[in-house]
């Protein structure tokens, strides 16, 4: 079966691209795709994020293994779609460049059989550009809410942080026991 989704850039300005692919291929043959379809040159990191039907993120599924043990984490590579998205899972949340923070919204619009004599995967529409730099993601809140140091109320003041030895750990107050 041939899975068709629509990517959509997380900006106020219609950006997406609609790809086919087939169902045995894996998240990081979707990630290729995402990467070609958007003009990308695929040398940076990026990472898909299970999602509920809100868009909540949920679980990290990174390019590569960043686990303490080599092999222990999964990657898109150990991801068939089939495995991981079907009519009743539709949505994915992909990431790319974590400098820049390009975020797409992934969903399964279809699930088709393939077409005799097309290649798959298979770019079938792309409409809007692409801007010169990602949009700014609002982290603010559920309600916008400022996160800057300027909005906090009593200001901040650098000289509130007292002196202390910078070959001496201790003056700060840490614990050990918390960092081994």
């Amino acid at each position: 079966m041939i899975y068709k989704f629509r990517v959509i850039l997380d900006t106020e300005e219609d950006i997406f691209r609609d790809i086919a692919i087939q169902e045995e291929d894996t998240l990081e043959d979707l990630h290729n795709s995402i990467v070609n379809a958007f003009g990308f040159d695929g040398l940076e990191i990026a990472s898909f994020y299970t999602c509920d039907d809100e868009w909540k993120q949920e679980e990290e599924i990174p390019f590569f293994d960043t686990g303490d043990v080599p092999g222990e984490q999964k990657t898109m590579a150990d991801y068939k779609l089939r495995n991981i998205l079907d009519i009743h899972d539709t949505k994915i949340i992909y990431v790319y460049d974590f400098l820049n923070m390009w975020t797409f919204l992934v969903e399964l619009g279809a699930v088709e059989e393939p077409e005799n004599g097309v290649s798959y995967p298979d770019l079938l529409f792309s409409h809007g550009e692409m801007p010169a730099n990602a949009p700014d993601a609002d982290f603010g809140g559920k309600d916008n809410e400022s996160n800057s140091f300027d909005d906090l109320e009593d200001g901040y003041n650098a000289d509130d942080l007292g002196s202390f030895d910078e070959d001496n750990f201790d003056d700060l107050g840490l614990n050990d026991s918390n960092w081994s």
